[in-house]
């Protein structure tokens, strides 16, 4: 069972390399601290309000962080909590509805049609955040947005990788971050 849950891992991880080596654009910058993250989060709410992002990165990476910043750079004005325990949080936020999905505890793809990620993802000019993305499989869209966040290995800064098809949101990022 092991050995069949690495190799699935494997092809995940590989099909996911297809989709960003796909993407027009690619952005790179060094999230030192969280007003780094925040800045960035401020370009995403500018620039990127419908669409599917996937969030890539270990435990503790930051992904939650940045959708947090994400969401109340859009306008959302209470907490946002990880979906983890839920699957979904569903939010609505100046007239837009965003949902957050974190499948890290998902143990089949299957599930999320089960829990009718259908009904959520037929919702027009939506917002979709998905972290841990690998393990969605066939049950969630391709990615509009892709952010990789990895941490240093003394864990005090954060590497974030950006790939995207939006000449808009490059522009953006190479002037208000001068790729940093």
């Amino acid at each position: 069972m092991a050995w069949a849950f690495c190799e699935s891992s494997a092809i995940i991880i590989v099909l996911l390399s297809l989709v960003v080596s796909i993407m027009q654009y690619s952005f790179n910058l060094t999230l030192n601290n969280e007003q780094d993250t925040q800045n960035l989060a401020q370009i995403l709410a500018q620039h990127f309000t419908t669409g599917v992002v996937y969030l890539i990165g270990d435990l503790g990476a930051g992904k939650t962080t940045l959708t947090r910043h994400y969401l109340q750079h859009l306008g959302h004005q209470g907490s946002v909590k990880s979906p983890t325990y839920t699957l979904v949080e569903p939010y609505q936020v100046q007239g837009r509805d965003i949902f957050h999905f974190d499948l890290y505890r998902l143990n089949d793809p299957y599930e999320l049609e089960l829990m009718g990620i259908r009904d959520y993802l037929e919702t027009p000019n939506a917002l979709f955040l998905f972290e841990w993305p690998s393990k969605g499989g066939d049950e969630i869209p391709q990615a509009d947005l892709i952010i990789d966040i990895q941490k240093s290995e003394d864990e005090l800064t954060r590497s974030a990788t950006l790939s995207f098809h939006s000449v808009a949101l490059l522009q953006a990022l190479e002037s208000q971050l001068n790729n940093a």
